[in-house]
């Protein structure tokens, strides 16, 4: 049974998680967390909103399909590994800028990994969780 307490702080947290899967993502530099646990992240924060509210609400927050996701964050992914083979260093080699950049921190081709391993998480998980509350 859908309560208006869980609708409600479904609407808050909804932000709150996507803000804070954002910030697992940039921790994951250095610290645990990264794209994967980032990804997962996000997508609890929109199961729950689909929860409280239904798949169609949540769907119209989205605004296209979340299968989009998956090659926008593999192409991400592996043009961030290949990069380093057109400076000639080897696949997947760390590549960093030389000056921090305010927040953030060091920038580099991990950074732009992990972030399309986030985006195919999120692609991934909402596909799956929608088309699944579609057929029930």
């Amino acid at each position: 049974m859908k309560t208006i307490i869980f609708k409600t702080a479904s609407v808050y947290l909804l932000p709150l998680l996507l803000l804070f899967s954002v910030f697992i993502l940039l921790r994951g530099h250095y610290l645990p967390g990264g794209g994967f646990v980032g990804g997962l992240m996000a997508s609890t924060a929109f199961v729950i909103h689909s929860f409280a509210n239904g798949v169609e609400r949540t769907k119209n927050i989205v605004k296209f399909h979340p299968g989009f996701l998956m090659p926008v964050g593999l192409a991400l992914a592996l043009l961030a590994g290949s990069l380093p083979l057109f400076l000639g260093e080897t696949f997947m080699t760390g590549l960093w800028m030389d000056q921090p950049v305010p927040v953030i921190g060091s920038v580099g081709t991990a950074l732009f990994f992990d972030t399309g391993v986030y985006l195919v998480v999120i692609g991934v998980t909402l596909t799956i969780i929608f088309t699944i509350s579609e057929g029930l």
